[in-house]
């Protein structure tokens, strides 16, 4: 029994659903004119009006064959950040591991290089003195001279064995300023 009303309720609330749903039956012309009341009449419109009538009722039919447009969307506005001298909270902290501030140019040759970068690669005679070939981190082969510099010292002076280089300490911690470093060829250096 229960499933029975359940059952017929569950019919009549779908019918009073589909019901709603339908469209409203239209009215009949002849109902339709019984409803309203007579409008007055006019008389005939000259053939000179008949164009403006004509206008005049076109734009009555086209905003009911449109639909509404949406309105456009607000236009996105950008930020831009304005240092005025602060640091900007956008960039890395950390850094990229490039140097982002000015580059400083240490000159070309062995003045370019350091004394850990420098590897020698022969020693030789040349007019009485003894010069010395040595290799850079850019793969090229340089000739140096005693009293020749190097980017963080001078070359103090050359041996059959290698440089003797004057390296100018950069630690501000250290009471040494200056140290004495030995540059050994390099198959001396591969001997040991």
């Amino acid at each position: 029994m229960r499933t029975l009303t359940f059952a017929l309720a569950g019919s009549l609330a779908l019918a009073a659903v589909v019901r709603a749903q339908q469209p409203a039956p239209q009215t009949t012309p002849n109902k339709a004119a019984a409803q309203q009341p007579a409008a007055p009449q006019t008389p005939a419109a000259k053939p000179a009006d008949k164009p403006a009538d004509k206008a005049a009722e076109k734009p009555a039919d086209k905003p009911a064959d449109k639909t509404p447009e949406a309105a456009p969307p607000p236009p996105q506005e950008t930020y831009t950040y304005q240092a005025l001298g602060r640091r900007d909270p956008f960039l890395n902290l950390l850094g990229t591991g490039r140097d982002t501030g000015t580059a400083t140019r240490r000159g070309e040759g062995p003045a370019s290089m350091t004394t850990a970068e420098v590897s020698v690669r022969g020693v030789l005679q040349s007019r009485g003195a003894l010069v010395a070939m040595i290799t850079g981190p850019d793969g090229k082969t340089y000739v140096v001279h005693q009293g020749d510099k190097l980017a963080d010292g001078n070359i103090k002076s050359i041996t059959p064995q290698g440089l003797i280089v004057i390296q100018e300490v950069n630690d501000p911690l250290s009471l040494v300023k200056q140290r004495e470093v030995t540059k050994l060829l390099r198959a001396l250096e591969v001997a040991k």
